[in-house]
C-alpha cells in the first residue's frame, strides 16, 4: 500500500518535489531506501499531512483514507 501511494505521489512533479523537500530525500537517496518501513512511514505521514492529497491517494488506491491512517499507525507501532 505504501509504495502503491509513492507512485501517485511521485505521478505528479510538484508533489514529488515537495515529497522529497519534506523528507529531506534525494532521488537516489529515495531509491535506495525505497523498501526501508522508515521510507513508508514517510509516505504516509506527508499524506496525513495534507488531506486533499489524502483523500485523492485514497481514491487512486480504491480504499476509503482511514485505510491509509491506519496503514500508517501501524507501520509507527
Amino acid at each position: 500500500m505504501a509504495l502503491a501511494a509513492l507512485g501517485w505521489i511521485l505521478s505528479d512533479e510538484r508533489r514529488a518535489q515537495r515529497f522529497l523537500d519534506l523528507t529531506g530525500l534525494s532521488p537516489d537517496g529515495l531509491r535506495a531506501a525505497i523498501g526501508e518501513a522508515s521510507t513508508h512511514r514517510a509516505v504516509f505521514e506527508f499524506l496525513e499531512s495534507h488531506e486533499p492529497d489524502l483523500i485523492a491517494a485514497a481514491e487512486a488506491q480504491g480504499v476509503p483514507p482511514e485505510t491509509l491512517i491506519r496503514a500508517g499507525q501501524e507501520l509507527s507501532r
